[in-house]
This record gives structure tokens, C-alpha cells and sequence, in this order.
């Protein structure tokens, strides 16, 4: 009977289960979600707490603080509709994370984005189901108001196009 060689003091390092790539991605998501969450609710308790509601305070000629209240959506479409827009916003976050949850071979960027999406939306809507409105307090000259959450969905977009366009161009090639 041959004998075995002599087991090693340590075992060489694998990839576990919980450090893959696909559960590495998901980490990221929740985190920059969860920063994005943060950020958003802290910086709307600020505004809320800090600035007079409709009163314009100035930071630069072209930007101001001005803590308002927004029942609609972006630029006040579905104003006074909450269901609508709760109901929606429900709707596309289950839609990002089935989307993340499908989508293979991932671009780096993708947990990124879909992270910024997902706490901006996620953020706006526990606004909307626990004060009936979102607080917006950052105006640049001719734009609506907005808020951080707005910001993040915003970039979540945008790092989604850039994501699509070049998964894209990476068939052709």
C-alpha cells in the first residue's frame, strides 16, 4: 500500500465561497447603497433643521440652500400622487436588484451604479412613505431643487449607460 505524502502545515489559499467575485460585487452594492442612504437622510435632516422652508440661502451667486418639500417626482411630474410614485419606486428598486441579481459577467462598474441607484431610490421612497414627501435643498440657478438622492440616481444612471455601452462595444470587439 503506497503511502501518502505528508499533509502541508497550511493549506493553500482558495478563493471561498463568500469572497467570489459575484459576492464581492453584492458587498459593494449594499455599501455604496448604504453610504448613499446615510448621506442623503443626514444631509436632508440638516436642511430641514437649518434652513427656513422657501427661503433661499446663498452659497454662491448661482447656488443656494433652499429646503423645500416635493410630493412628485423629477421636475414635480406625479406631484400629489404618492401612490403612484411609491408604488413605482418599489417597482424599479426590485427591478435593479433582479437585474443584478441576472445579470452575468459583470462590468466593475455595474455594483457601482446599480449601488448609487438603489440607496438614492431606496432613500427617496422611505421619505415618501414616512413624511408623505421627499425634502430637496439644493438649487443651481435655473434647475430644480434637488437632493443627494437625486445626485446618486443621477450618477447611477449615468455609470449604467457607460457600463451598457461598453459591454457592447466589448461583443463587437
Amino acid at each position: 500500500m503506497p503511502t501518502l505524502p505528508p499533509k502541508p502545515a497550511v493549506e493553500p489559499l482558495r478563493p471561498s465561497p463568500a469572497q467570489s467575485p459575484d459576492a464581492l460585487q453584492w458587498v459593494a452594492l449594499v455599501v455604496i447603497a448604504l453610504v448613499t442612504i446615510v448621506a442623503d437622510q443626514v444631509t436632508k435632516l440638516i436642511a430641514r433643521n437649518s434652513f427656513t422652508p422657501n427661503d433661499p440661502f446663498e452659497v454662491l451667486p448661482f447656488f443656494h440652500f433652499t429646503n423645500t418639500i416635493n410630493t412628485g417626482i423629477a421636475f414635480g411630474q406625479f406631484r400629489d400622487n404618492q401612490i403612484i410614485v411609491i408604488v413605482g419606486s418599489a417597482v424599479a428598486i426590485a427591478f435593479m436588484l433582479i437585474y443584478f441579481g441576472r445579470s452575468g459577467g459583470r462590468h466593475s462598474l455595474l455594483p457601482v451604479a446599480i449601488g448609487l441607484l438603489f440607496g438614492g431610490a431606496a432613500s427617496n421612497l422611505f421619505d415618501r412613505i414616512t413624511q408623505g414627501h421627499v425634502t430637496d435643498f439644493l438649487e443651481i440657478s435655473r434647475f430644480p431643487v434637488f437632493n443627494l438622492a437625486d445626485v446618486a440616481i443621477t450618477a447611477g444612471v449615468i455609470g449604467l449607460l457607460i457600463t451598457l455601452i461598453s459591454s457592447e462595444r466589448a461583443k463587437v470587439e
